[in-house]
């Protein structure tokens, strides 16, 4: 199975440890993700249809997951823009829609974030929000930067010079089911799976 993961932006691929965490709960088969680099082009595209033509040429597949933060705008307004932009594709797309912004979905595993800033046995607080607030926060990016900083428990220059690494701690994630109380990140995983299940009984393969 081919997936295609299109982005707004190159942080974002943080989606892509998730996506694998979730094909793996149910099928062994192998499943190949490509994110849809669209930064190597001369002239990359603005607009979302132009996007996702670029992506599936760069990137043909079964299934394309477009990516969109809902920011300031209602999930549905999201899920509504990448509807227009993929209708009439020849392949299935789900929509990933994450409220505000995808650093929301990264606040919750406290170990992740300590491993992804180098320090594992610190102790120092990190301030993170309890989860099913995590959607509700006015810029979860800052906070999960600040918890990164944190957790790194460096002083002076160090400090001053520390970049977090957001994608080397969706890596370290091992469970991402904790997530399942955030109705966005349900509603994707939910729609993922029902078209990973249709794609997959169409080529005679069941879960497992």
């Amino acid at each position: 199975m081919r997936l295609t993961l299109l982005t707004d932006g190159s942080s974002d691929r943080v989606l892509e440890p998730m996506l694998r965490w979730m094909i793996a709960q149910q099928w062994r088969s192998a499943a190949t993700i490509n994110w849809a680099d669209l930064r190597m082009l001369a002239r990359p595209p603005g607009r979302l249809p132009d996007r996702v033509a670029c992506a599936l040429q760069l990137h043909p597949c079964d299934l394309l997951v477009v990516h969109r933060d809902a920011e300031r705008e209602l999930p549905a307004v999201r899920c509504r823009e990448i509807e227009e932009a993929t209708a009439g594709l020849a392949v299935a797309v789900v929509a990933a829609v994450p409220v505000r912004m995808i650093e929301a979905w990264l606040l919750f595993d406290e170990s992740a974030i300590r491993r992804a800033a180098g320090n594992p046995n610190g102790t120092a607080p990190l301030g993170l929000p309890a989860l099913v607030r995590a959607e509700s926060l006015p810029d979860p990016k800052r906070l999960l930067h600040d918890a990164l900083l944190a957790a790194s428990g460096l002083q002076g220059r160090r400090r001053s010079s520390f970049r977090p690494n957001i994608h080397r701690l969706a890596d370290l994630v091992e469970d991402f089911s904790p997530l399942r109380i955030l109705p966005s990140f349900a509603t994707f995983e939910g729609h993922l799976l029902a078209t990973l299940t249709a794609l997959y009984a169409q080529r005679g393969e069941g879960p497992g």
